[in-house]
């Protein structure tokens, strides 16, 4: 009997949290943002770049005054002016266009790769760490595998081996974000395990094994929800990584396929043999590339400060 009073009074003690947290106040988001500006100001400015980065990929055919894979002879290596805000290239394409093109094709691959991998590290690192015993061996294993091999070398040779010569460019954007996404799962999936080894023995973990709750009940319930902020930690410092290993690949020459723009690619082709002649052309990708990873990063570190618990009094 006694046990069973516990039961109804553990039942009873946990409706009662949740319906005080449903009660509790919304909190004041522009008083929040305002804190967040003034105790963070890189992290602000980097999420001022992040949102100005995603603005200009989603709306790039609005922005973009002229065709990205188009232009006349007359306008070749022009100066920047007022016609052409950032020049033009060795075949009189506007920099500009392929510039904010260039960003659509940096944010589908980031993104695709950073979503692909996080999701696939969060459901292997939850696994990992709430069961443990020997799938968690067997498992980190394979990972320790995963995370020996160049990262460099992994995207390269995957890309190299699925990549055609009738791959359309959506098709190898896909292909490099996944092939990026399986680099990123590698390291994220132990950070996702060592903050559910952290959580699976707290007392709220043992109320719901006492009270018969499946393991997907407590997964979805209680593990989820305590390492979210963790898995969007990683998320936001993994973005900028991403971006960096899309223009990397594309400088090799690895990377989406033309006529489509990258940052890459454009550093390594005309921004590369006319750099003496017009430096413009490997300028403007260098610094869209600079200032991308810049934002991503410095957005990242804010927001760990910020929710981590241990972080929060950092500046």
């Amino acid at each position: 009997m006694s046990s069973i009073a516990e039961q109804i009074r553990m039942k009873s003690s946990i409706r009662e949290t949740e319906v005080a947290l449903s009660l509790r106040p919304a909190p004041n988001r522009l008083s929040a943002v305002l804190r967040f500006i003034r105790q963070k100001p890189l992290g602000a400015l980097g999420g001022l770049l992040v949102i100005v980065f995603i603005f200009t990929a989603l709306f790039h055919e609005q922005i973009a005054p002229y065709p990205y894979d188009t232009g006349k002879a007359e306008n070749r290596l022009q100066l920047p002016s007022a016609q052409f805000l950032l020049g033009t290239d060795n075949v009189g394409r506007d920099m500009f266009s392929r510039i904010v093109w260039g960003a659509d094709t940096s944010v589908k691959v980031g993104f695709g790769a950073v979503l692909f991998g996080t999701g696939l590290a969060t459901i292997l690192g939850i696994l990992s760490g709430y069961w443990g015993g020997k799938f968690d061996l067997i498992l980190q294993r394979f990972i320790d595998i995963w995370i020996s091999i160049p990262p460099i070398v992994l995207v390269i040779t995957m890309v190299s081996i699925f990549t055609t010569r009738n791959t359309d460019s959506d098709a190898s954007i896909v292909l490099i974000a996944v092939t990026i996404g399986l680099v990123v799962a590698a390291g994220s999936t132990r950070v996702v395990r060592s903050a559910v080894i952290g959580i699976r023995q707290m007392p709220y973990m043992e109320a719901g094994r006492s009270l018969g709750c499946k393991d997907r009940r407590i997964i979805l319930r209680y593990v989820l929800p305590n390492v979210f902020a963790t898995i969007l930690i990683l998320a936001t410092t993994q973005l900028g990584a991403a971006i960096l290993a899309e223009a990397t690949i594309a400088f090799l020459g690895f990377g989406v396929k033309p006529p489509l723009p990258a940052w890459g690619s454009m550093l390594s082709g005309n921004g590369r043999q006319f750099f003496l002649v017009a430096p413009w052309l490997a300028i403007w990708p260098g610094l869209a590339i600079s200032l991308a990873v810049f934002g991503f990063n410095m957005f990242g570190d804010a927001l760990r400060d910020v929710l981590d618990p241990r972080l929060r009094g950092s500046r």
